[in-house]
């Protein structure tokens, strides 16, 4: 099959395009744990400067500040992964070639893929009960608190998903194999300080 220029054209076009969704995405994640911790920040900060000034306080800080500390958790979860912060056994893969770090890296995101897939469908089995529970405080329905593991399930798949297509498909960019190898010397040098 010959592709022609055309064709190129607009498989270049529509990956310039998702990229600019993914990076809306990762900002809008960035906004909401920037928002998160300030949310946190306050709610203890003012309680305690309730607490020990004027011996009051909020009653919803507390249990506030640890849905979001939750939240907070979660969100941050999807963003470390896709920049390939989480622990990862970089030795191993380095002694393989190029085909077998593409192998490796269809493999691994085939497993996290299956677990993000667990995590979703299981916070869809106990959403009943989530969504029948209540917060001791504040009254907010449980769903609201871990629902978040929808959100982060599905984000974590589809990352998954899109990167063992291009290592299946040998379309994975060299700096993103670099960053699943930990050849942080390769990174240094294509980053300009």
């Amino acid at each position: 099959m010959v592709m022609t220029t055309s064709g190129c054209a607009n498989r270049e076009g529509l990956v310039k395009h998702l990229a600019r969704i993914e990076l809306l995405a990762v900002r809008l994640g960035e906004f909401a744990l920037v928002a998160l911790l300030a949310g946190m920040t306050v709610m203890v900060f003012g309680n305690v400067v309730l607490r020990y000034g004027f011996n009051s306080g909020w009653n919803f800080s507390e249990e506030m500040s640890r849905y979001f500390f939750v939240w907070l958790t979660f969100i941050g979860a999807i963003l470390a992964f896709r920049e390939y912060n989480h622990i990862g056994v970089e030795t191993v893969v380095r002694m393989f070639g190029p085909v077998g770090r593409r192998v490796c890296l269809a493999l691994t995101n085939f497993v996290i893929l299956c677990c993000a897939v667990v995590l979703f469908w299981g916070t869809w089995v106990q959403h009943p009960i989530n969504a029948s529970m209540s917060a001791a405080v504040i009254g907010l329905s449980m769903i609201w608190v871990y629902g978040i593991t929808y959100v982060t399930g599905a984000c974590i798949a589809l990352i998954a998903l899109l990167r063992m297509v291009r290592a299946i498909f040998g379309l994975t960019p060299s700096d993103e194999m670099a960053r699943f190898t930990g050849d942080f010397d390769l990174l240094d040098q294509k980053e300009p300080r």
